[in-house]
């Protein structure tokens, strides 16, 4: 399990139009928000993605840079990012299940064609979204079993704005006996 205060997996991997994503030095003032998804088949992720392509820039006036990215190759992933419009979000593909796993999230199998008629992968990862500050230590972090109920991005922005007006620190740190 991933906690918040200590340093997150190391993460590198292609992207579509942005070059190579390596977290150890991709960070902006206040760090990179990491919204892993499903993959092209998966028709919540879409509407989930739209809304942060939306908010790419309200999160960059706070020094947060901001990455989609699953386990789809790039040709999936460029079917994803031409389906939402997207421009400003990058998006990152090729992520191992290994290197899933290292983050916390679910791995589901597949279950055939989706509603929309896309076929799901044989294996692949169930959503997540983390802030990593940019000493690559763990901010805020959400797993899901599932694709349904997931944070809304116009609230990760004003707790952004809480946090850095409060000077307010990532929470959950405690290890120790209880």
């Amino acid at each position: 399990m991933l906690m918040p205060r200590q340093k997150t997996p190391d993460l590198s991997l292609p992207t579509l139009d942005h070059g190579a994503f390596d977290l150890s030095s991709d960070s902006d003032e206040r760090g990179t928000v990491i919204c892993f998804y499903r993959g092209l088949h998966c028709p919540i992720c879409a509407t989930y993605l739209t809304e942060l392509e939306k908010r790419v820039a309200d999160f960059a006036e706070r020094g947060v840079k901001t990455i989609a990215i699953s386990s789809d190759g790039e040709e999936r992933t460029r079917a994803m990012q031409e389906k939402i419009g997207a421009t400003a979000l990058r998006f990152g593909y090729d992520l191992s299940l290994a290197k899933a796993r290292e983050w916390g999230l679910y791995i589901s199998t597949s279950r055939g064609k989706t509603s929309i008629g896309i076929e799901e992968p044989a294996l692949f990862s169930e959503p997540g979204l983390f802030l990593v500050t940019p000493q690559q230590t763990l901010y805020y972090g959400s797993v899901q079993t599932m694709p349904f109920v997931r944070p809304h991005f116009s609230e990760l922005v004003g707790a952004l704005d809480f946090a850095i007006k409060n000077d307010y620190p990532a929470r959950g740190e405690y290890t120790g006996a209880v």
